[in-house]
């Protein structure tokens, strides 16, 4: 009777060891994943945000440059390209820099990339921002 005991006790053991060591092993594992997860995110976040806080600036100092030249001329462009500059402004001016959670910054950052595209057209300058500004037609920008 003894003997049965001895090997349920040995099998008992080895299944709980395996079951001990799975168990350790998943901790560490999920452990190890928190951290790495969070160093991606945070590379990803600072990219990200470095991306749109680039692509806000050159929408905010091309506007500047832009109610500068009507202050200077105040007829240098028309009554819609200056509703539409000051409405671009508008809508830098609403981005929720410090709330990148914000449900609205993909329909705001939309809505500016459509603004730029219309003020670039009317003004027949072709100007893109794809990283860095891109000017086709330098030479024919006149103020």
């Amino acid at each position: 009777m003894g003997s049965p005991t001895n090997h349920d006790d040995l099998f008992d053991s080895v299944l709980n060891l395996e079951k001990v060591h799975l168990n350790e092993g998943f901790r560490d594992g999920y452990n190890d994943g928190l951290i790495a997860g969070k160093e991606e995110g945070r590379e990803v976040g600072l990219k990200q945000g470095f991306e749109v806080g680039e692509e806000l600036g050159f929408y905010r100092g091309c506007v500047d440059v832009w109610n500068s030249a009507i202050r200077v001329d105040s007829n240098c462009f028309s009554s819609r390209v200056q509703r539409n500059i000051k409405q671009m402004e508008e809508l830098i001016e609403k981005y929720p820099i410090l709330d990148p959670e914000n449900e609205t910054v993909q329909d705001l950052m939309n809505a500016l990339r459509l603004k730029f595209r219309a003020i670039s057209s009317s003004m027949a300058v072709r100007l893109e921002y794809e990283g860095y500004p891109k000017a086709s037609a330098v030479s024919e920008i006149e103020f």
